[in-house]
């Protein structure tokens, strides 16, 4: 990285330890800007400062700050009055507190800076402030003062150097009244599987990877204009806006597909997802169709009962009809049957015959008593 100049030098009070360090900013701007011109000849437009009592342009050497009462009187402040102010974060960065990263809120983040120690015997001190920082997992939050007014700041580890994000104070962020939609909104379990789906589909990306496309589209049309070639055409938007949630998430689901499986050695992974509690109100069709989930789920409670009877009816009643193994079954059930019946008219026979002889035997006795007499 080219050398940055510092724009702040102070200490880091971290107890009774002082570090020497230099603010320098972390971020830079990239966007194009541009002049106010004048139409006619192009000529650039200036702006020049006027003092209002004498009517005349005022060199910069010349100008200083000022507070305006409510009533119009103007105190002069100099910057000698503001370094003389009892502020022990004037020129110090002073650590009060310790806390979990998660403890701050992206919103409250501001301007991003690195601090570099200042001199050989800062580098100690500070190594040990990071290397601290770093196997603790938490941040520090730090009171300092710049261009001015005092901020809060959260020091944290980046890469191996110490960075300083300067904070808004907690009076500084609007509270969201009035910004969620004033109706509760009803939403569906099919829209949040879709929701789900789509956010799986495209997955995550590499933020090295991303630029300024505006940027980039803006270059050209300079160049463009500059060497008078013809102007690049801004591509022609899309239909009419998808009105139907479902459609436009069925939609933004298949177009994810298509660009990841367009990516060479990315296809789309869209995992499973679990089903969810049964939904409260009545599936509606979206262009005829229902939902593929709806349709599922008909489709397996349809189907239960119906196996569930044949089972019943293939229990209690031969098939005779039909398979090759359904009349296979019958004619072995009415072998068994006939086999019964033939069983049961030979019991009964032999229960004849041996009344039969029962009665019989008396008879003998009595022929052979006459014989006798």
């Amino acid at each position: 990285m080219r050398h940055v100049r510092s724009i702040w030098n102070g200490t880091i009070s971290f107890g009774l330890v002082s570090i020497p360090v230099k603010l320098m900013n972390a971020t830079e701007n990239h966007s194009i800007s541009f002049r106010q011109i004048h139409l006619e000849d192009d000529g650039r437009i200036r702006y020049r400062k006027f003092c209002e009592l004498e009517d005349c342009e005022v060199a910069s050497a010349e100008i200083g700050k000022g507070y305006e009462d409510a009533d119009g009187t103007v105190v002069p402040i100099t910057d000698e009055d503001l370094a003389k102010l009892p502020l022990p974060t004037a020129k110090t960065i002073e650590i009060v507190a310790f806390v979990p990263a998660d403890r701050i809120d992206p919103l409250q983040m501001d301007t991003a800076y690195y601090l570099s120690a200042n001199g050989v015997p800062a580098a100690k001190p500070y190594a040990l402030l990071r290397e601290a920082l770093g196997r603790s997992g938490k941040v520090a939050v730090a009171k300092y003062a710049l261009r001015g007014r005092e901020r809060l700041g959260m020091l944290r580890v980046f890469d191996d150097v110490l960075a300083l994000h300067a904070l808004l104070w907690p009076d500084e962020i609007r509270a969201p009244e009035g910004v969620a939609p004033d109706a509760d909104v009803a939403i569906r379990d099919q829209e949040l599987d879709l929701a789900d789906t789509l956010m799986d589909t495209l997955g995550e990306v590499d933020l090295d990877e991303l630029h300024d496309e505006y940027r980039e589209a803006l270059e050209q049309l300079i160049t463009a204009k500059a060497e008078g070639k013809e102007l690049p055409q801004a591509p022609e938007p899309e239909g009419g806006k998808v009105l139907d949630l479902m459609a436009a998430l069925e939609k933004s689901v298949s177009a994810a597909r298509e660009s990841r499986r367009a990516e060479p050695g990315r296809e789309a992974e869209v995992r499973h997802l679990p089903s969810r509690k049964p939904t409260r109100a009545a599936p509606k069709e979206v262009g005829g169709k229902k939902s593929t989930s709806t349709a599922r789920k008909a489709a397996t409670k349809k189907a239960a009962p119906k196996k569930t009877t044949a089972a019943k009816s293939t229990a209690s009643k031969p098939t005779t009809t039909g398979s090759a193994t359904g009349t296979g079954k019958g004619k072995k059930t009415t072998a068994k049957k006939t086999t019964a019946t033939a069983k049961k008219t030979t019991s009964a026979a032999k229960k004849t015959t041996s009344t039969a002889k029962k009665t019989a035997s008396p008879a003998k006795k009595a022929a052979g008593r006459k014989r006798a007499g």
